[in-house]
């Protein structure tokens, strides 16, 4: 583990012209303190958590201190919001400060979001929020104990600043961790301002530092393909594929998917009104601003390959139109694929039968009528023994709303298993492993907010636990997977958060 001063750093996006982004130093944060870091996070980056605790570290990440190997830049982007162009986009109130590289030779990007103005904020002040900040950390988390894609946090600083939202908050900086910021709108920006030259070179910036497999002849998609652009828009087709199919296994509703918001590497990216499903509707919108429902839960899938589309045209220069369309056609089967790999892996079953079909409609189709919690479902499935099956449906009494309907479904389900070549223990132990039994509840969330800020930063560290190993039991925190008050089902999320 290494001591801040001890980071070697590789920044190669500052590297790159000028119409890449724009130099801005962090503007400061007053009366700064760590609110709390993620030594998993410090893990990637090879970093002594105990650096934390430091006021160096405090300082250096809320622009009262400098650390000779950053080289701040706010990157230049921009990209389709609720499906209509907007070329005004940028960081802008966020700043790469540098790229780490570990000893393994593993690039980071060190990201601040909060760190005030930039060229970029478009009348904004460039703050976060310390509601937000939390809401990100926790997010981030959660999502990587689940197994999904997604950018780190690696942690949150709150400060005595005053930022003005629908009410006066703390002013807070999050420290964001990823293998690259790059977003779909990186190249929109440069196709849309005719920069051609420069989309080729950021594509070959893509390349060669996270697809560098590409630039031999034997990694090309099949047929084999000499054009290393195509091969690499296959590549982001892919990524998102699994990256969707993962968000809609969990019943993850991002809330904001913009084309600026959309990484090229299949991350899970932005954090802002989202929402983990509680009662599983399929139509579920997480943002409040979301007034037509472009980005509910059941939209995720096709909106992500409209954003697909959109990419797409804008690499146009690059790839012939017949090859975009070719690894466009590719998203949906991927998709599937993946997405039936999940819900398979969920329901324990190993076999692929005829009947499969109708199990999972009909299960979908219970569980909306039914208004079933998700997440608690499939944990209590894990848990029932094939010969209790039939009869379990006193089980899910807490979470559903007419057991009868169930009951039909469970004796189903339990013939289905019938044909399973596992015993018990070895389905149940598997479908623990792809159940989680907690889930980041916006709840959860704003409980730990609330209690931050009045200075009890004691939630944020428990719920940081039992996301790290949502699969496991965690019996002292179990209250945390209960089915969630009526109030916290309720609670109102916009793109302010």
């Amino acid at each position: 583990m290494r001591a801040l001063s001890e980071l070697v750093f590789h920044n190669t996006y500052s590297e790159l012209p000028s119409d890449f982004g724009t130099r801005v130093t962090p503007q400061p944060l007053s009366d700064p303190c760590l609110v709390s870091v993620n030594p998993q996070v410090c893990a990637l980056l090879e970093l002594d958590p105990a650096e934390a605790q430091t006021d160096y570290f405090v300082d250096l990440f809320t622009g009262n201190d400098e650390l000779a190997g950053f080289d701040p830049i706010a990157m230049k982007y921009t990209g389709h919001q609720f499906g209509q162009y907007n070329p005004a986009l940028g960081d802008g109130r966020g700043l790469l400060m540098g790229e780490v590289l570990t000893s393994q030779g593993k690039k980071w990007d060190i990201h601040l979001k909060g760190s005030g103005m930039t060229p970029y904020s478009r009348q904004g002040d460039g703050r976060a929020v310390l509601r937000s900040s939390i809401r990100e950390y926790l997010a981030s988390a959660a999502m990587h104990g689940l197994g999904i894609r997604t950018t780190h946090a690696l942690a949150v600083l709150s400060s005595a600043t005053p930022v003005y939202r629908e009410k006066v908050e703390r002013g807070a900086t999050l420290i964001r961790v990823a293998e690259s910021h790059l977003r779909f709108g990186h190249f929109e920006y440069l196709f849309y301002t005719e920069k051609h030259g420069e989309l080729k070179l950021l594509a070959d910036y893509l390349i060669q530092h996270h697809f560098p497999d590409l630039l031999t002849a034997e990694h090309m998609p099949a047929p084999a393909q000499p054009d290393r652009y195509a091969a690499m828009f296959h590549r982001i087709v892919s990524l998102t594929a699994e990256m969707i199919a993962d968000w809609q296994s969990v019943g993850f509703a991002h809330g904001v998917m913009n084309t600026d918001n959309m990484s090229v590497l299949g991350l899970t990216f932005d954090y802002g009104p989202y929402s983990f499903l509680d009662d599983y509707q399929p139509g579920f919108i997480c943002n409040h601003s979301d007034y037509s429902g472009r980005y509910a839960f059941n939209q995720q899938p096709s909106i992500a390959l409209w954003n697909l589309s959109a990419l797409g045209y804008a690499l146009s220069p690059l790839i012939e139109k017949e090859l975009i369309d070719e690894a466009l056609n590719t998203y949906q089967p991927q998709l599937q694929q993946h997405y039936s790999i999940q819900m398979r892996n969920k329901l324990g079953l190993q076999e692929q039968l005829p009947q499969d079909s109708q199990l999972f409609s009909d299960m979908f189709t219970l569980l909306a009528n039914q208004a079933a919690d998700y997440t608690l479902f499939f944990r209590t499935l894990s848990e029932i023994p094939h010969d209790e099956i039939a009869q379990s449906a006193n089980r899910f009494e807490s979470f559903f709303g007419c057991t009868q309907a169930l009951s039909a479904w469970l004796a189903q389900y339990a013939d289905r298993l019938e044909a399973e070549p596992r015993d018990d223990t070895q389905r149940l132990a598997a479908m623990k492993a792809a159940n989680p039994k907690f889930i980041l509840r916006n709840y959860l969330a704003q409980q730990a907010i609330d209690a931050a800020e009045q200075g009890d930063f004691t939630m944020i560290e428990r719920l940081m636990s039992v996301l790290a190993a949502p699969f496991e039991e965690h019996p002292d925190d179990a209250h945390l997977a209960d089915v969630p008050p009526q109030w916290g089902k309720e609670l109102e999320i916009s793109c302010s958060s």
